[in-house]
C-alpha cells in the first residue's frame, strides 16, 4: 500500500489502541536517575549541568515569585526536546506534530499564568487590556483587540510548535524521496541531494531544540507579566 507524505503524522495504533502513551513515557526512561552516591557518572553530570544552565538563563529575567516554576519549566523543556529529537529517527512518531497535544500543553499552562495574575494583581493584569493614554473613542476597540490577543496566545504557542516541526519533517521526507528516485537514474544529481538531506537533518535537530526552548521561554514571559 502506497503511503502519502502526511501518513507519518498519523497516530500509531495497535489492535485499535493508540500508542501515544508509549511516546510520552519513553523520554523519562531515557534520562538517567541521579545516583545517591557522591560521585556521578559523566552522563548524569552532563545532564545536571545542562539543566542548571538552562534554568539559570530562563529565570534570569524573572522575579523571585516566578522561581517556583523552575522545576516545571525544566521538566517541560527536557520533555519537548526529547520528543522532538526522537521523532527524527526513522520509523518513529513525533507526538509534538499533533496540534491537540501542543494545545493540551499550552492552554493549561497559559491559563495558570492568567489565574495567578488575576489572583495576585487583578488591576495590574486588567491594565494590560488598555494602554495608557488611549483616546476615549478607541477604548472599546482596543479592549476587544487586546482581549483577542490575550486569548490567542496559547493557540499561537501550539501552532508555532506544530507548524515548524511538521514543515521540517515534510521537507526531509521530500528530499529523501527525491534522493532515492534520482539515485538509479542520475547519481551525479542524487549525491548533492543526499548532502542537502544531511544538512536538513542537522537543521531540523537544531529546530527541534530551539522550538522547545521558545515554547518554554514564551510561557515564562507570560508568567512574568502576571507575577
Amino acid at each position: 500500500m502506497a503511503l502519502g507524505f502526511f501518513d507519518q503524522f498519523m497516530s500509531p495504533v495497535l489492535m485499535g489502541i493508540p500508542l501515544n502513551f508509549l511516546s510520552f513515557i519513553l523520554p523519562w526512561i531515557l534520562y538517567p536517575k541521579p545516583p545517591s552516591a557522591w560521585s556521578k557518572s559523566r552522563t548524569a553530570t552532563l545532564q545536571t549541568n545542562a539543566i542548571n544552565k538552562f534554568t539559570q538563563q530562563l529565570l534570569l529575567p524573572l522575579d523571585k515569585g516566578a522561581h517556583k516554576w523552575a522545576l516545571l519549566f525544566a521538566a517541560l523543556m527536557m520533555f519537548l526536546i526529547t520528543l522532538n529529537t526522537l521523532g527524527l529517527l526513522p520509523y518513529t512518531f513525533t507526538p509534538t506534530t499533533q496540534l491537540s497535544l501542543n494545545l493540551g500543553l499550552a492552554v493549561p499552562l497559559w491559563l495558570a499564568t492568567v489565574i495567578i495574575g488575576m489572583r495576585n494583581k487583578m488591576s495590574h493584569t486588567l491594565a494590560h487590556l488598555l494602554p495608557e493614554g488611549t483616546p476615549v473613542l478607541l477604548i472599546p476597540v482596543l479592549i476587544v483587540i487586546e482581549t483577542i490577543s490575550l486569548l490567542i496566545r496559547p493557540l499561537a504557542l501550539g501552532v508555532r510548535l506544530t507548524a515548524n516541526l511538521t514543515a521540517g519533517h515534510l521537507l526531509i521526507q521530500l528530499t529523501a524521496t527525491a534522493t532515492f528516485v534520482l539515485l538509479p537514474y542520475m547519481p551525479l544529481v542524487a549525491i548533492p541531494t543526499a548532502a542537502l538531506l544531511f544538512l536538513l537533518t542537522i537543521l531540523e535537530m537544531a529546530v527541534a531544540m530551539i522550538q522547545a526552548y521558545v515554547f518554554v521561554l514564551l510561557l515564562s514571559l507570560y508568567l512574568q507579566e502576571n507575577v
